[in-house]
This record gives C-alpha cells, sequence and structure tokens, in this order.
C-alpha cells in the first residue's frame, strides 16, 4: 500500500531500483534509456517510473533527494514496503584524488561518514557500511568490458555540504578516500539491516585537486557511461 512518501501501488515498482538524487535526472534517466514508462509517483516531487530496458528487462529510477536521511527514507520503504530487492544509487561527487579525472566512474565499495544515521542502530561513526560484493563484482565486469575508467575504493557520504572547515578534505584523501557525496551510508545501512542489495555508482563532476567546474549540461550527458554501465548491472538482477 503507499506510504506518506509514496503513492505507487504495490508492483508497480520493480524488484530493481536505479536511484539519482535528483527527480529531473530520473526523467532524464527514462528519457534516454527506458521505454514504456509510467510514472508512479510524484509526491514531493520525487518522482518514480517503471519501465523497460533495451533489453525488456523491468527496472524502476526513482529519486531520493538530497543527504542521508533523505535516501534513508526512501530505500527503507522501498526495501520494506515494495519488496525492492537492489537499489543502486547513481549520483554525482567530487573527488579528493589526483588520479582520478573528471567524469570517471566512482564504484563506492564502502562508506565513511561524520553522520549519525547509524546511530539507530548503535553504530558511530567509526562503523563503515559495504556495498553488496556481488553488485561490486558485477559492476567491475560491466565497466572494465565497456572501457570506461573507474575507480573502486571507499566514499565519505557527508552531512554537510558547505563545510566551515575549508581543509578537513584532506584528512579523508590522505586515508585513501575517493570522493565525497551524501547518501551512500544510510543506503548501506539500511541494505545491511534488511538484507538486501546495495551500490553507490557515482560520476566525477567536481575535484577537490583539479580545477575546472563542469556546466550543468555537461553534468548531465557526462553521467551516460555510468546510468549505462548501472542499467546492465540492473539488468542482470532484473525481471
Amino acid at each position: 500500500m503507499p506510504t506518506p512518501h509514496n503513492e505507487a501501488k504495490k508492483g508497480e515498482i520493480a524488484k530493481v531500483v536505479l536511484m539519482p538524487g535528483d527527480p529531473n535526472r530520473a526523467k532524464w534517466i527514462v528519457e534516454n534509456f527506458l521505454h514504456d514508462v509510467k510514472l508512479v509517483n510524484k509526491v514531493r516531487g520525487q518522482f518514480c517510473f517503471t519501465g523497460l530496458t533495451k533489453n525488456n528487462k523491468r527496472i524502476s529510477v526513482m529519486s531520493h533527494g538530497m543527504g542521508n536521511p533523505s535516501i534513508g527514507i526512501y530505500s527503507f520503504e522501498l526495501f520494506t514496503e515494495y519488496d525492492v530487492d537492489v537499489i543502486i544509487r547513481v549520483g554525482t561527487c567530487g573527488s579528493y584524488q589526483d588520479f582520478v579525472n573528471f567524469f570517471d566512474v566512482i564504484i563506492g565499495e564502502s562508506t565513511c561518514t561524520d553522520s549519525n544515521y547509524g546511530a539507530q542502530l548503535g553504530h558511530d561513526v567509526s562503523y563503515c557500511p559495504k556495498a553488496s560484493s556481488e553488485l561490486v563484482e558485477t559492476a567491475k565486469e560491466v565497466l572494465t568490458k565497456k572501457g570506461y575508467p573507474f575507480h573502486v575504493g571507499m566514499v565519505f557520504a557527508a552531512d554537510v555540504f558547505y563545510d566551515f572547515k575549508k581543509d578537513i578534505w584532506k584528512e579523508y584523501a590522505k586515508r585513501g578516500v575517493l570522493a565525497v557525496e551524501m547518501e551512500s551510508y544510510a543506503l548501506y545501512v539500511n541494505a545491511e539491516y534488511l538484507g538486501k542489495k546495495a551500490l553507490t555508482m557515482l560520476t566525477v563532476t567536481d575535484h577537490f585537486i583539479k580545477e575546472g567546474r563542469l556546466t550543468p549540461e555537461q553534468r548531465q550527458t557526462g553521467l551516460r557511461n555510468m546510468i549505462d554501465s548501472a542499467i546492465e548491472v540492473a539488468e542482470k538482477y532484473a525481471e
């Protein structure tokens, strides 16, 4: 049945869901990569579409908003109320490492945070949940086959976008953290707790070392490699 945040009926959301943060990005994904699409949720402007891939595999695409609390709500409801088995977050990030380039894809094998989202389960910020190892391996295989540049490692799921401590990122960088985003932690905590599969795939659109800033158009079209790969990963688990 519908939830306070999702008006979709049971069965209208597929077992595998791609989750970008931006509702407009969700629309862009389905317009460019899916067919026979149906809009099944628009509550609070967070769109959820269900459609078919080019290989006629049924998947859903739903936006999750910004931050751990937001994706925490939507992913929890998808896992528990809509029987979703797999969630693949497809987002953007800012890289901390000089060997990572703009537009590279990052697979978030694990995530650290400054969030207290995990405190409800007795976790403190030293707890670093992991992605599904199966999904990580599948994503690596797909990206390698396609020849898209990618990196695998830990990402930082920050609760703060405008950090008053301007150089705090250097502490994460020297510990090998690849990039910063804002949602992987809550997604992985939920998936681990509920026995589901989750993965975060990110495109580098910002950089803490290299100069440059992408245009809005580049941020949109530059995601094609990641989305193309994420959909192929999703197809392996979709009906």
